[in-house]
């Protein structure tokens, strides 16, 4: 059997969206394939053992407690318990301190092999303003931008306006789940919605608004990646945390998306060579927007994707003929080809 290690909870705000998609997996996963064991990660940042019965909302202080021996042959230890040689890590933490390169790059130093892209990949898609550059150099279409960084003199809402556009959108550049993420479109809004993405991160990204259609794509692979059919996401103003996690939220996904179907080579096109541009392995998840036009440009890029009930990247992939139990198999095949 393989030894599979799953890592949850974490730092960052989407800590117990962490955990609903450890919850998922652990559902879906062949228990005749894989021994498991839980370590969760807690918002201060301390690592325990975790059984799947206390696996609740939240990662407590308290428990067995594990710890980090690089170089040695069994390099996650936990107190007063052994656990078997691991084979592979599947990092479900989303956001800072999970999903931007710290963990990969841990594990990479552990010699332990890990699903999800590399420790370089993962921190440039978690950053917006480096990803934006990037895929721009590579001749792919972002929606303009301007940064504001902690420390620097705020611009007022109608000079950003005058570049970008009456509608602007604010986001920390490091962050997910649309956590700290306005839709400005009044001074007044202005100076709350930078105030409070700044709360979240050291700098700020403020795009302009694309008006079209909002698309996801799932990307699975190493050297020969492939896309999934494409999702839509049908929700107001735009996609906000609670629109993505709350039981009131009347917010969408559409799978297939109803859009024309001579769009879609183009958008599975787009979604991949972003994948490549951005050096990913594993799996991502690709947002887009399409206008009218036909015009592609890419949102963000997702290099842990939420595998909760309602997320969209196993739900794109069982549309593609391959259910959850085979896409968390092939996941950790492509991790341990890939090896540590």
């Amino acid at each position: 059997m393989t030894h599979l290690l799953i890592l949850c909870g974490g730092q960052s705000p989407e800590h117990s969206i962490s955990i609903r998609s450890t919850r998922n997996i652990l559902s879906a996963i062949d228990r005749n394939k894989y021994d498991l064991t839980i370590v969760g990660i807690s918002q201060m940042g301390n690592w325990w053992l975790v059984s799947e019965e206390e696996l609740q909302d939240t990662i407590l202080d308290e428990g067995r407690a594990v710890n980090i021996y690089p170089g040695s042959e069994a390099p996650i230890q936990v107190e007063d318990a052994s656990l078997p040689a691991i084979d592979v890590v599947f990092p479900l933490l989303h956001g800072p301190n999970g999903e931007d390169g710290t963990i990969q790059g841990l594990l990479k130093l552990l010699c332990l092999p890990f699903v999800g892209p590399a420790h370089l990949s993962s921190a440039v898609c978690m950053d917006k303003e480096i990803t934006k550059r990037i895929l721009r150099d590579a001749g792919i279409l972002v929606a303009p931008w301007e940064v504001i960084r902690k420390g620097d003199e705020i611009p007022s809402y109608q000079d950003l306006a005058d570049k970008l556009g009456e509608v602007l959108f604010v986001k920390p550049a490091n962050m997910g789940s649309s956590v700290g993420v306005h839709r400005v479109s009044s001074e007044d809004e202005w100076r709350t919605a930078i105030e409070d993405a700044l709360k979240y991160d050291r700098k700020v990204l403020v795009e302009q608004s694309i008006s079209g259609r909002e698309l996801e794509c799932a990307v699975l692979g190493n050297e020969h990646p492939k896309a999934s059919g494409v999702g839509e996401v049908q929700s107001g103003n735009f996609y906000s945390y609670s629109e993505k996690y709350d039981d009131s939220s009347e917010a969408q996904t559409v799978i297939p998306a109803n859009i024309d179907h001579a769009h879609v080579p183009n958008l599975q096109k787009t979604a991949v060579a972003a994948y490549k541009a951005l050096d990913c392995q594993g799996m991502s998840r690709v947002d887009m927007f399409i206008t009218e036009e036909g015009q592609i440009f890419i949102n963000e890029v997702n290099t842990i994707p939420g595998f909760t009930s309602i997320s969209m990247y196993p739900k794109l992939w069982e549309e593609a003929g391959i259910p959850y139990a085979e896409l968390i198999d092939q996941l950790i095949t492509l991790a341990m080809e890939r090896g540590s």
